[in-house]
């Protein structure tokens, strides 16, 4: 069916997860069962269909690399779980804007204050014949996640949002794309197994089997960039409400709650700790305590989920669909246009394979 040709921008733990993904899994049959994806072929398409051709970063350690060292150049601090070949694609410099927070400078290898002068992204994008961007910003890039979907616009590209900035969300980024006859996915990337499709299945399990929920935190613990990135509380303003949506839109009713990253502990690097509490009260007014640890890896934890994501727009662009695809959104994203109990999205998601459902 062709190749899917994918850009990425934000070439750290996640993409280096991703692309580590697509190689790792690339010579497995069509019968093999792949862990994290919903089929080894989606549609028609396999991993070994997607292909990179465009990056962009701003840490100068990365920028002129080839895409395929820069993806273990430091910080990146995720597991190597597979070699990756020479691509071809040299990492370009993207626009700093909000991207780089005032105590992460030296951490992106920068100078407080320190420019970077950028290519055009839309020329890039064009030029490499990107079918769709991905944005793997750092959270609380509001500006400079803005600025690449407004690219993404230019160049005629889908746009998938990984992080918590709302644009697949948000009604007039939605019909933005929309008119421009484009596909758009987001926001937030959920892991195959992580804290927060494991805190909204047990608060599903207990509103379902009849308990009353009345409280509930999940605090999460880590040691990569991400979460050294959020120990500034107006950083991840929207993670919270990101994470916490997810798992309260599941309840009819409010309830206290808090939820979202607690702490930076370094030699922790890319493995994450969640705590998760749960309380509730059961027939006879009975309370009833959960009490979660969760310990991952965190970054390849959502590499199988994009790689679904990604098949999925390719197949709205086959298709011409334009506007958010609200199925594999609603599937694959903390913060969907659309929020649907899990099963129901996964269904939706078949349904959109099949062509029974458009979007």
């Amino acid at each position: 069916m062709g190749s899917i040709k994918v850009a990425v921008t934000g070439v750290g733990n996640c993409a280096s997860s991703l692309i580590q993904g697509v190689y790792f899994y690339r010579d497995v049959s069509d019968e093999t069962d792949i862990p994290g994806l919903m089929h080894p072929v989606f549609g028609g398409y396999r991993i070994r269909d997607i292909e990179f051709v465009a990056a962009f970063d701003v840490d100068p350690r990365k920028i002129g690399k080839d895409l395929a060292e820069a993806i273990f150049t430091p910080p990146n601090c995720t597991v190597k779980f597979s070699d990756v070949p020479k691509l071809g694609v040299k990492v370009q410099p993207g626009p700093i804007l909000d991207g780089v927070a005032s105590h992460m400078w030296k951490a992106f290898g920068l100078e407080e204050g320190e420019e970077v002068e950028p290519v055009n992204v839309a020329d890039v994008l064009r030029e490499s014949g990107a079918d769709m961007l991905i944005s793997y910003l750092p959270v609380g890039s509001g500006k400079a996640t803005e600025f690449y979907a407004n690219e993404a616009l230019r160049a005629g590209c889908g746009f998938i949002n990984a992080i918590p900035e709302f644009i697949a969300s948000d009604p007039v980024w939605a019909k933005r794309f929309e008119d421009a006859n484009l596909p758009l996915a987001g926001d937030d990337i959920k892991s195959q197994i992580g804290a927060t499709i494991l805190h909204r299945t047990l608060v599903n399990l207990l509103e379902s089997r009849g308990v009353k929920v009345e409280e509930t935190y999940q605090l999460n613990i880590g040691g990569n960039t991400d979460f050294l990135n959020m120990t500034v509380e107006e950083r991840l303003s929207r993670k919270r409400i990101s994470k916490t949506e997810a798992v309260t839109s599941l309840l009819p009713y409010e309830i206290p709650v808090r939820i979202g990253p607690s702490d930076y502990v370094s030699f922790l690097k890319d493995r994450k700790i969640c705590y998760i509490y749960i309380k509730g009260r059961k027939f006879g007014d009975v309370p009833v305590y959960i009490d979660v640890k969760l310990n991952v890896e965190d970054s390849p934890n959502s590499a199988g989920v994009m790689i679904d994501v990604i098949r999925a727009m390719k197949l709205a662009l086959d298709r011409g669909i334009k506007g958010v695809l609200t199925s594999i959104s609603a599937y694959a994203f903390k913060h969907p246009p659309i929020q649907v109990p899990d099963n129901i999205a996964r269904q939706w998601v078949e349904e959109f394979i099949e062509g029974k459902r458009e979007r």
